[in-house]
């Protein structure tokens, strides 16, 4: 080949790239956001400065309904508290699995006392979590209130932490995250993709929390704190009674009065498995999703944002690979596609670190992407209808 025939094929081969490089400028920026734009949760505070004799009392309350497989891990660690003064308090939503009996075997451990109450049946307007959460406020005169799912478990500082937290900051409200135990492989697939999208949708947690707009107020109601006096002055739960996803619901009404809501993160103490299969994740992320939206606040962006994006960032890019790689297309798209899936596998490698599982899960990345779009039309086709243990409710915004 002539020396003419190098330099053109030489300036080729680097305007190809340049370009291919260009295209890859969105991957490259999303790098960049979370790197730059996205503010992590500040931690749950490692001051337990509490006086035993003048602790507030505590009451722990869990809601139960069909929760045989998570009741007794949870009771167990909550009995385990090195807090002076807390008693448990579990109602029943009714279960059909023996929830409650399994309950009533734990022993009450470090804890005043472990009641089990049988719940009510649902008045009108009520949904079913809302109307436990209430039961079991009325069933306790404690100072302050904890909410809590029955699928975490607690370490024994994480009472002492939180109560501490709630006084330095005179917080109505604290939500406490923790870390979300994944064990299986279509958990290691969807579920950090799913939390990736909702980093997309609200990058800075404790900023919406301070946030003087009402409709900002996000919140996981795997574990929430609030003194008694500040849960009765808005209404406690009758305030969300009818609402699906209660925790973000409450969260909002506490800052539409006016009241200071503050968000921390203790992946040390406070453990949760959402979900173990791949089944109930999609029943469970459809919920919330179409959920979320009809509350009037999107865990995640617009149904077609989230579906285009998916597609667009995770999707195509690997089978645009496997195409060109198969001989399909040509150069530019080869070296664009293979930058693109080498950017996407690291960012995914990243978080799936960063949630704490294996970084290798990443390069099987957009098969978790196909089910976050099915999760996201399922959600759509099936908004109002929610089914939930065994539960159906009709809902409207």
């Amino acid at each position: 080949m002539s020396p003419d025939g190098v330099s053109i094929r030489l300036w080729s081969w680097q305007a190809t790239s340049m370009t291919s490089i260009l295209l890859a400028l969105p991957w490259a920026g999303i790098i960049a956001f979370l790197l730059l734009i996205v503010k992590p949760v500040r931690r749950l505070t490692n001051i337990t400065s509490l006086d035993p004799e003048r602790a507030p009392s505590v009451g722990v309350i869990i809601p139960a309904r069909n929760e045989a497989e998570n009741i007794e891990k949870c009771l167990a660690s909550l009995t385990k508290s090195r807090y002076p003064n807390f008693e448990i308090i579990v109602v029943d939503d009714r279960s059909e699995d023996g929830t409650a009996e399994l309950a009533r075997t734990v022993p009450a451990g470090n804890a005043e006392r472990l009641v089990v109450i049988d719940g009510e049946a649902l008045p009108k307007g009520w949904l079913g979590k809302p109307w436990a959460c209430q039961q079991g406020a009325r069933a306790t005169s404690a100072d302050l209130l904890v909410f809590a799912d029955a699928d975490t478990t607690h370490g024994d500082r994480l009472l002492s932490r939180s109560i501490t937290e709630l006084q330095n900051e005179n917080a109505d409200l604290l939500n406490v995250l923790g870390f979300q135990v994944m064990e299986s492989f279509w958990e290691y697939l969807v579920q950090p993709q799913i939390f990736l999208a909702v980093v997309f949708r609200h990058p800075d947690l404790e900023r919406s929390a301070r946030s003087s707009q009402w409709q900002d107020g996000v919140a996981n109601g795997q574990f929430m704190l609030m003194p008694r006096t500040s849960y009765e002055a808005i209404g406690g739960h009758e305030s969300v009674r009818d609402r699906v996803l209660e925790d973000l619901a409450l969260a909002q009404t506490v800052k539409r009065h006016g009241r200071t809501f503050v968000i921390r993160i203790a992946m040390d103490d406070l453990r949760t498995r959402m979900y173990r299969s791949l089944t109930g994740m999609i029943a469970g992320w459809s919920r919330l999703i179409q959920m979320g939206a009809a509350q009037g606040q999107p865990l995640l962006a617009s149904f077609g944002v989230v579906t285009v994006t998916t597609l667009c960032l995770w999707i195509v890019p690997p089978l645009v690979l496997m195409s060109t790689l198969a001989g399909f297309e040509g150069e530019t798209l080869l070296i664009w596609s293979a930058l693109v899936c080498g950017l996407s596998v690291g960012i995914h490698a990243a978080f799936l670190h960063f949630l704490g599982g294996p970084a290798y899960y990443a390069v099987f990345y957009p098969l978790g992407s196909f089910v976050v779009i099915y999760i996201m039309i399922r959600s759509k086709i099936r908004a109002g209808d929610v089914e939930w243990k065994g539960r159906r409710y009709k809902v409207s915004n």
